[in-house]
Order: structure tokens, then sequence, then C-alpha cells
């Protein structure tokens, strides 16, 4: 088994490391996200761009903690109609999001990067693709109503292992990366490092 720190108390991704058989332990990255997302954006960093700087940040933060030999960092982001679309704070903004973005297509990016001691040592960013059915008023408001509690800490205000796959009419991408996390392409790494067993 793999020992593998995750920069992060996220539940579906410990459920997926773990499942993979990797052997982890989770430490949260504290880390303002807001502020910097707000530097990049004003910079004019792509959505890729901030996936990518937010899973460092958090992997470099624990890392720089010593002690532990890999670090993981991870982010998701969603971008849809060429903005980046950050976490809605209340029912009523999830809801507003999802009328939004019903009948188009967004993206979904997870990044992930791994420390080795201090320095980055492997990353990669995710790309799904997904477009949204055409769902009535009545059905988003009960949607949200019903499942608020679960997916107030989802980008998109839905995740796809629950009710939220009947809000979508295609999913172009990796159901990992969905979920918040590029799983394949960790194990890929992990097995050619010599970390995991080939």
């Amino acid at each position: 088994m793999t020992h593998l720190t995750l920069a992060s108390t996220s539940e579906i991704r410990v459920t997926l490391l773990r499942n993979a058989g990797l052997e982890i332990d989770t430490v949260a990255a504290r880390i303002d996200e807001d502020t910097i997302r707000s530097s990049l954006l004003a910079e004019g960093a792509k959505p890729r761009d901030v996936a990518d700087a937010l899973a460092e940040a958090k992997a470099r933060k624990v890392a720089f903690k010593g002690g532990r030999s890999l670090v993981l960092g991870c982010d998701q982001v969603l971008e849809f109609d060429g903005r980046l679309i950050s976490k809605s704070k209340t029912a009523e903004e999830a809801l507003a999001l999802l009328k939004e973005m019903r009948g188009n297509r967004h993206c979904l990016l997870s990044a992930a990067v791994i420390y080795e001691g201090e320095k980055p040592v492997w990353r990669h960013v995710g790309v799904a693709r997904l477009i949204m059915r055409d769902a009535s008023d009545a059905y988003l408001a009960a949607y949200v109503e019903r499942n608020w509690e679960s997916i107030r800490h989802s980008v998109g205000g839905y995740k796809l292992e629950e009710e939220g796959v009947r809000l979508m009419s295609r999913v172009d991408g990796d159901y990992f990366t969905v979920l918040g996390l590029p799983l394949v392409e960790l194990l890929s790494y992990l097995t050619l490092r010599g970390t995991l067993p080939r």
C-alpha cells in the first residue's frame, strides 16, 4: 500500500484514493483560496491555471510543514460562458446558476499537484465537458431544495454521483475528473515512478 498525504479533507477524494488501494492520511491545507483566485483572475489567468495554482498552493502548504514524503493537492473549478464560477453561497445562488447553465455546456477542470519534499514533481489538469438538459424551473427549484445540504460545497451546484446526474444530457470526459480528482492519471504517475507496483 502506498502512503500519500492528501492536502484536503474532501470525503469524495479520500474515498476515491482509498478505494484505489492507496494508504493516505489527510491534512487540511489552510490557504486563502478567494484571495489567490481573485489575484489570478485580475491578472487574466485562465480557469485551468487557477485550478492548477490552487492545487499547488494546497500541496505546498502541507509539504512545507515537513515530515511527509508525497503530498497531493487538488482543486476543481467550473468554467461557463468564458468565466470561472465559484461555489454558491446560498441555495438561491445555486438555483440561479443552474437556471443559467441549463441547455448549455460547461467545463469542469480538476487539478492535482504532487509535492515530494518541498518541490512539485507532478501535475495534471483533467477536463470534463458537460451539457445540462433544459430542466424546468419547478424541477430545478425542487432539486436544490432536496439536495442543498449535499451540494452546497459543489462548484456547480450538483453532484454527478447523486441526483445531479439527472440534470445532464451529455458528459464528455473522465468520471473521476467530474468528481474532482484526475485519478487515472495520478495512478499512472505513481506506477511509472515505482511507488505503485506495476
